[in-house]
């Protein structure tokens, strides 16, 4: 069986497109910010009236603390204003129906292109890439609420920063937050989906056989009275 280039595009799209977005939605950057405090290096063991800078990034389960140029750092689950936040669990809800509608349209793909045989199943091939597509489109939903409302989630506060002694951390000044990296992979990642499923769902045609005989639409047969 010939295999079109866009099955094959396709087939390699899909899981592409998957990892990328699970990638982002288990990494704590989809946002990030940093501030300074003056006069608490001692806090850290670094000299008295010293700076600090803390970079501050928050993913959709994780949020993360560190001291710019240190190994103090400090993660935990999104808590408080940030995980009640509705836009928040829509984009939570959004992303997980997006790696299962994925990953089941990868399977009906898989099972549709039969390999091993000469005959695909198109229809099943062709509802894996709707599929796949379709959760393109959600997790791209999910990544516009989410950026679009990106300054406006809450930002909560570790309730336990036992690496940071004697660092207030509910005295921090406001944070400029802007866009961070596993954002971007989750863009690149869902376009990619959505292009491996449409490419499943118009890659499984009809094979047509160019070098065979064409057959007559209509087979015509005359019928002879024979006499005896």
């Amino acid at each position: 069986m010939h295999t079109p280039a866009s099955m094959v595009t396709g087939i390699v799209f899909a899981p592409l497109g998957l990892v990328l977005v699970f990638t982002a939605a288990i990494t704590p950057q989809w946002r990030e910010g940093q501030a300074r405090l003056g006069g608490v290096g001692r806090a850290v063991g670094g000299a008295k009236g010293a700076e600090l800078l803390l970079l501050r990034s928050d993913g959709l389960w994780e949020s993360c603390l560190q001291v710019a140029h240190s190994e103090l750092r400090e993660c935990w689950p999104v808590s408080g204003p940030y995980q009640r936040d509705a836009r928040v669990r829509a984009a939570q809800g959004l992303v997980l129906s997006s790696l299962f509608l994925c990953g089941a349209g990868i399977v009906l793909a898989s099972i549709g292109l039969r390999c091993w045989t000469e005959t695909p199943l198109r229809n099943v091939a062709g509802a894996g890439g709707l599929l796949v597509a379709l959760g393109g489109v959600l997790g791209l939903a999910a990544l516009g609420v989410y950026t679009h409302h990106l300054q406006e989630l809450g930002v909560e506060l570790a309730s336990t920063m036992s690496e940071f002694r004697g660092l207030n951390v509910h005295k921090l000044p406001s944070l400029t937050l802007r866009p961070a990296g596993s954002l971007y992979f989750g863009w690149v990642g869902a376009w990619v989906q959505v292009l491996g499923g449409v490419a499943l769902l118009f890659g499984f045609r009809r094979p047509q056989c160019p070098s065979c005989p064409k057959r007559a639409d209509t087979e015509r047969a005359e019928v002879y009275e024979v006499s005896y």
